[in-house]
């Protein structure tokens, strides 16, 4: 009787599991201090065949980028239920966006910190997924604040800088809300509703504030 021949792991899913152990790595040691010896050791496979699947250590982070990056804004895409008032639909993405960061700190390492350090073509990555969770961002507050005083004239500017403000806050509170004991997602995302709803509050409202009329 022959020997019994085990059946080979499809690419897709060892690909996976290469790009796993990279974002361990990448997010614990940092891009230039993570070796492509020890990505291989912990995703159980030779380093010749890491290189035969991901090219090279660059192409290697780039998809673990595009990776962490991709599931991110899906997170916060899928916590968001539209036709709840605006506050909730707010809320939801938040806690979608810290639920998600919290539970991947190795993947928010990578975005967070090691792709925006490392310049291009990495940033250029990071920036393309802020982008787009600034533009969803932006169009939530943009309804929200022209529907409830009905000015359908509200500058873009004023509505993307609340939208660019409140994702660099969020972004900032994730990386202490991960190296803080005790600190969950639902108190991260609570604590910037706190922060942010009483401006966007008032905005929905109609009530803007001004810089005083003394100063130009």
């Amino acid at each position: 009787m022959g020997a019994v021949k085990t059946k080979r792991m499809p690419r897709a899913v060892r690909e996976q599991q290469m790009l796993d152990a990279a974002v361990r790595i990448f997010g614990q040691r940092g891009y230039m201090a993570a070796s492509m010896d020890e990505i291989a050791e912990l995703a159980g496979v030779s380093k010749p065949l890491v290189y035969l699947y991901l090219n090279s250590k660059e192409d290697l982070f780039t998809a673990c980028i595009r990776r962490e990056a991709t599931a991110l804004t899906a997170a916060v895409r899928a916590g968001v239920r539209q036709g709840l008032p605006a506050d909730r639909q707010l809320w939801d993405g938040l806690r979608a966006f810290f639920a998600h960061t919290a539970e991947h700190p190795d993947g928010w390492s990578v975005l967070h910190l090691q792709a925006r350090t490392h310049g291009e073509p990495f940033a250029a990555e990071v920036a393309a997924m802020r982008t787009e969770i600034v533009a969803f961002v932006t169009r939530l507050v943009a309804v929200a604040a022209r529907e409830a005083h009905r000015d359908p004239g509200l500058p873009e500017h004023e509505v993307a800088g609340l939208a660019e403000a409140l994702v660099g806050a969020a972004e900032s509170l994730a990386a202490w809300a991960n190296a803080t004991p005790g600190v969950t997602a639902r108190q991260a995302a609570a604590t910037l509703m706190n922060f942010a709803w009483s401006g966007l509050g008032d905005l929905m409202r109609g009530h803007m504030w001004a810089p005083p009329a003394d100063e130009s």
